[in-house]
This record gives C-alpha cells, structure tokens and sequence, in this order.
C-alpha cells in the first residue's frame, strides 16, 4: 500500500468482500448452530456448496457499481451491470449468478423490460431489506466531497434501482455517511457521533418517521445493547443494528466479521456491510492474509480498485 488512502480503499473494499465470502458457507443457520458451531476460519462448501473465498450478490453488486462509476456512472450503466449479473454472471467468482435477492430480482426483472432503472425499485414496506445497503460501500469514496445534498441524492438514486422505500434509502444515507466519516480520519465513536448528527441535520423533515424507526442507532447507544437484543435478519433495520453493533464492540477487523457472522441467518450480507467499515478504519493490512489469499478472482478484483481510485480521483477534480 502506497498511503493511508490506498489503506483505505483496499481495506474497505476487500474487508467487505473477504466478510461476504466468510459468511457464504453458513448463511441461514441460526445463532443457536452457530453458537454449537462457530466460524472462526474460511470455510468450504456449505449453505451453496462452493469453495472457500467464494462471494455472493453482496460483493458482485459492489463491484457492479464500481465498475459503473469505473466507466462513468449513470443509472443506466448501472441497470445495465445488473442485468449482466443477473443473466450473464458479471462480476461473479465463477461467471455463474447463484445467489440474489428477491426484490432486488424482481428489480432487475423490470430493468430488463426497459423500465426507467430509477423506477424499478420496490416501495412495498414489506420488502425492505438490504438488498441495496448491501452494494453501497463505493458511494462513500465517490461521495467524500460531495455537499451534503448532492450526497444524499446519489445515494438515494443508487438504492433506488432497487429499494425505493425511505427506510432503505436513510439506512444507506447513515452507512455511507459511518464509511465517509472512517475515511476522514475519525474515530470509530466520533464517526458514529457525525453520522447521527449529518442525518438528523439534512434528513429529519424528509425522513421523520423512518429514523423513529432507527431509533436504536440514532440515540448513538448501540453498543449498549446486549447480543440477544441484536437481530441478524435480512431486514435492512435489523442488518444496519447488527453492523454497527458489531463494527462498535470489537477492536479489529477479524473479531467484527467474526462477531456478525456467528450471529447467524444472513451471515454473509452483516459480515460483508461490518466487514466494510472494519476494513476503512483498521486497513486493509489487518485483514487476515490466509483470508485474503482464498478470494475467488482476487488479482481481478485488486484491478478494479485501482481503476476505482483513479475514477475517483478523476471525478474529485471536477466536483
């Protein structure tokens, strides 16, 4: 790594996709078999029956959008990257889609019948999950230096493609303001601080009831809370309280995956979102290396991240 911003970048994108593929063996299975059972390693086979270091729709549509803004973002590249994924196995360890969510399949159904991208998205409360928190990440890095409003309207837009209710909108809006604050050199409790305060300042008239709703994050009182008070569905609710749970009571990368992942059911989508921030703030040098080394595509991988820093780089100097 060349500097703290390589650090960063590398960190957060390979700690979210090393988190994805830790869980993948074991997502489904219940906090009770994995407390019986703990995942302390990279593991084979299992829930999909692939090999170790393979990861799901959570990396392979991070790394859609980053391919997106790789070659000049807009909302219909990124449909376009979704389709591909979903029909073709873009952006897939093994150019093969085995695993994707239900709305966000349902969204990309729409896509491909030439619905406007940004009108694909459910706004059914019923399916808020987090299918679009899950492929947010890269926002932060391309948002940094953005103002507040043009922000929240990227992040609103992405989430959109295929989760257009509130609640899934402003649970993107505080992850990605958590990553940006982690990229600015804070603290993991002043990064928590800022995010609760940049929401609650450019978010509370359009968005009063849903942050009631996020209430046991937005009283910045997480790490209070007890295991058996931490929910582990693939509710974006539940995912967003379970990351930053995890994120905010350990003091590494590998404890806070290893944290999410034994927590059980969507093992592979909290490891991956816990896994992103761990990555920004303790760098991607702490990220076990017999972890790494397993990655599904790996070398691939760390090319798009340097095409990533230069888009980045070169979309800075226009804002």
């Amino acid at each position: 790594m060349k500097n703290d911003i390589d650090i960063k970048l590398y960190g957060g994108i390979f700690g979210f996709v090393v988190g994805d593929a830790l869980g993948v063996p074991v997502e489904f299975i219940s906090r009770n078999e994995r407390k019986s059972d703990p995942v302390n390693s990279m593991r084979s086979y299992g829930s999909y029956k692939m090999p170790a270091g393979t990861w799901s729709d959570d990396s392979s549509l991070t790394l859609c959008l980053m391919d997106c803004i790789n070659h000049g973002y807009s909302t219909e590249a990124l449909a376009e990257n979704f389709i591909k994924y979903y029909k073709y196995g873009f952006m897939t360890p093994y150019n093969k889609n085995f695993d994707i969510g239900i709305t966000t399949e349902e969204a990309i159904e729409r896509m491909i019948r030439g619905i406007n991208p940004v009108e694909c998205g459910s706004f059914s409360e019923e399916k808020s999950g987090n299918g679009s928190l899950m492929r947010i990440l890269p926002l932060a890095y391309y948002t940094k230096d953005m103002s507040p409003l043009e922000r929240i309207h990227f992040v609103e837009e992405v989430s959109s493609l295929t989760h257009a209710q509130k609640i899934c909108k402003i649970a993107c809006i505080f992850y990605n303001q958590v990553a940006i604050e982690l990229l600015n050199d804070c603290g993991k409790e002043e990064a928590y601080k800022n995010a609760i305060n940049f929401v609650n300042i450019t978010c509370a008239n359009e968005y009063s009831q849903d942050m009631k709703t996020l209430g046991r994050i937005l009283n910045g009182e997480i790490s209070d809370l007890k295991e058996d008070e931490i929910k582990s569905s693939g509710y974006v609710v539940d995912t967003l309280e379970a990351v930053m749970w995890c994120f905010m009571t350990t003091n590494c990368y590998k404890d806070s995956v290893l944290k999410a992942i034994n927590l059980g059911e969507d093992t592979d989508t909290i490891a991956a979102i816990t896994g992103g921030l761990s990555g920004i703030y303790y760098g991607y040098n702490t990220i076990p290396k017999e972890w790494l080394k397993t990655i599904a595509k790996k070398n691939t991988i760390s090319r798009m991240i340097k095409e990533f820093q230069r888009a980045v780089d070169i979309h800075k100097s226009v804002v």
